[in-house]
């Protein structure tokens, strides 16, 4: 056995372990306490494929879920089953729709067409045309895999923006969407895998073999990492494996750990606050996205300067909104935007007592 390998290894997974615990919250999408807008879907699935709809408008304030998936990833895969498997479990009361972002709207259609046969989905399949950004108005986030939101009364109840989802996410957007429809007992995701594994004949998967990390009641036995021989083929690949579902059980644990948008509470308090306009909402989002060009930026802050008009309430709102978003730094929008930005906001906050 490579005992120099091994050591990388653990020193990989410790380091891993430290920087993952320090790590900043990630926003995606609107967060809790915020409206969902409405937005375009092509349908790729049922009666209706090849047709645009608009699910806010199609569900009227109805408990649902919109899964905004940023790229197709094996390691997505057992979250997007647990979800699917419970949305279709209570779809008299909650509706779920899987919408997935490509940068190529007819490779997107035939790829997301053949996943969604793959994985046996049984949500509401579609394809934004908006692109892998996704909808303007939402403000996705691109490092993200997934974006989860659970909405009621067309407002966000809670929101999962995953960079690398897993099953070890799974108990927490289950409870989150249990609550959201009023699901008083809510099945573990060790049922939730029974229930899709008997549907689709598939084999054992990770939370099956895993159920009580996966439920996250308690933790795996710890890994022996001396069994394994790093010298052969095989032995890495059972390595690798048995690292990955370490880094699982630490994302678990950081969830426990502190609260963050997963749980739809904030860690922390932010300056600023989120208008509770909607078109200076979408505004926001529409400003902070990285693919804008020094003329967006300047046609959005126009359009802003002319809704806000001489209205002291949106006014106020958008100074909030604006500084909300500049506490960030460089982490939304492009460098002119967080300039053009700064200029705009002490534009606003003249004359203002």
């Amino acid at each position: 056995m490579n005992s120099r390998t091994l050591l990388i290894a653990t020193a990989f997974l410790s380091v891993f372990r430290l920087s993952i615990l320090a790590a900043d919250p990630v926003f995606s999408g609107p967060q809790p306490g915020e409206k969902v807008t409405s937005f375009q879907v092509i349908e790729l699935t049922g009666d209706g494929a090849g047709q645009s709809r608009d699910p806010i408008a199609e569900y009227s304030g109805a408990p649902a879920v919109l899964v905004f998936v940023h790229g197709l990833e094996r390691s997505l895969v057992p979250l997007l089953r647990v979800v699917d498997e419970y949305g279709a479990l209570r779809k008299d009361r909650l509706s779920t729709d899987m919408i997935f972002l490509s940068p190529d709207r007819l490779e997107g259609e035939r790829r997301v067409r053949a996943a969604s046969g793959s994985l046996k989905l049984q949500s509401r399949v579609g394809l934004s045309p908006d692109g892998i950004e996704g909808p303007g108005n939402y403000g996705l986030n691109k490092d993200c895999l997934i974006t989860i939101i659970a909405a009621k009364d067309d407002t966000v109840m809670a929101n999962f923006a995953l960079v690398q989802p897993g099953i070890a996410d799974a108990p927490s957007v289950v409870e989150a969407l249990a609550k959201l429809c009023g699901d008083d007992a809510p099945p573990a995701i060790e049922e939730l895998n029974r229930l899709h594994s008997a549907r689709t004949g598939a084999g054992r998967g990770p939370a099956e073999m895993r159920p009580e990390a996966a439920r996250g009641n308690a933790p795996p036995p710890a890994v022996d990492w001396e069994a394994f021989d790093l010298e052969t083929e095989a032995g890495l690949r059972s390595a690798v494996r048995a690292l990955i579902g370490e880094v699982q059980t630490l994302r678990n644990e950081i969830a426990r750990r502190r609260d963050g948008p997963t749980t739809g509470q904030p860690r922390e308090e932010f300056p600023g606050a989120v208008p509770s306009d909607a078109v200076l909402q979408g505004l926001l989002r529409r400003f902070i996205q990285p693919t804008n060009d020094a003329a967006a930026v300047d046609a959005l802050l126009q359009e802003a300067r002319e809704h806000i008009g001489d209205d002291p309430g949106l006014r106020r709102q958008a100074i909030d909104g604006w500084t909300r978003i500049l506490h960030f730094g460089d982490r939304y929008g492009t460098g002119y935007a967080r300039q053009s930005g700064r200029a705009f906001l002490a534009e606003l906050q003249e004359d203002v007592p």
